[in-house]
């Protein structure tokens, strides 16, 4: 199986380390992993923003990026969720809407593809720690992915989880809005920190680049001794 690691703008500049690791648990799960080098940021930050002719653009170089991939795999849900808002961006021109839907339906978040294509729930990993999970909003509410990230983690050996009060409420980070909405942002990222702590977990684990970055940049400053990690840094923690 074929495989194109989108590897999303806050990969490739501040978590290069889980690009490694998401190519290292699908090549160890039997999977041809390419890396195609004219890919870009998803045009998300634009999208929200409201500039649709620009999003537009950076669609269609995505669209062409990817033109020859059997399956594409993210890091980021909400990157992955992106990828599917490039169908709406063509409502008018329908040849780029049939490859925007194209690609959409070759398009998975790292956790869903493991779980729903591969059918693999139990990676081999072991990780020994007491640990919480942060479900972001772009993955649960836009992708519909739930369940998968859950089930790996249920299969890590020596990893106890403990779960997190209020987990679905956002995390502030939200993009653009982190930076527009500063002070409400900062009051949202301290409620989920409280939840966090309150559940005494040591490490707080993640499927989305954005939000483990606004998280750990909250617990830092604050000093708390909790370890934050992207998931497939866990599951490629081996036995």
């Amino acid at each position: 199986m074929k495989v194109s690691l989108f590897i999303t703008c806050l990969g490739e500049v501040f978590y290069p380390d889980v690009g490694k690791d998401v190519v290292e648990v699908l090549e160890r799960l039997g999977c041809e992993v390419d890396f195609p080098k004219e890919q870009t940021c998803c045009g998300q930050p634009a999208y929200n923003s409201g500039y649709r002719k620009e999003a537009t653009r950076i669609a269609k170089h995505t669209i062409k990026a990817f033109e020859g991939s059997e399956y594409i795999v993210t890091p980021s849900g909400s990157c992955a969720a992106m990828l599917e808002e490039y169908i709406t961006l063509f409502d008018d021109d329908p040849q780029w809407r049939k490859k925007a839907e194209i690609l959409a339906s070759k398009t998975y978040e790292f956790t869903q593809f493991l779980v729903d294509v591969l059918k693999v729930e139990d990676v081999g990993a072991k990780f020994e720690a007491t640990a919480t999970y942060h479900t972001s909003c772009h993955m649960t509410r836009l992708l519909g992915v739930v369940d998968a990230p859950i089930k790996l983690l249920e299969n890590v050996e020596g990893l106890e989880m403990q779960p997190l009060a209020n987990c679905h409420d956002c995390c502030g980070f939200g993009g653009t809005f982190s930076v527009k909405m500063a002070s409400i942002s900062e009051q949202m990222v301290n409620e989920k920190v409280k939840h966090i702590e309150q559940t005494r977990a040591t490490v707080l684990i993640g499927a989305d680049s954005g939000c483990l970055m606004n998280i750990k940049g909250r617990i830092d400053r604050l000093g708390k001794p909790i370890e934050v990690m992207h998931i497939a840094q866990v599951l490629n923690q081996l036995k």
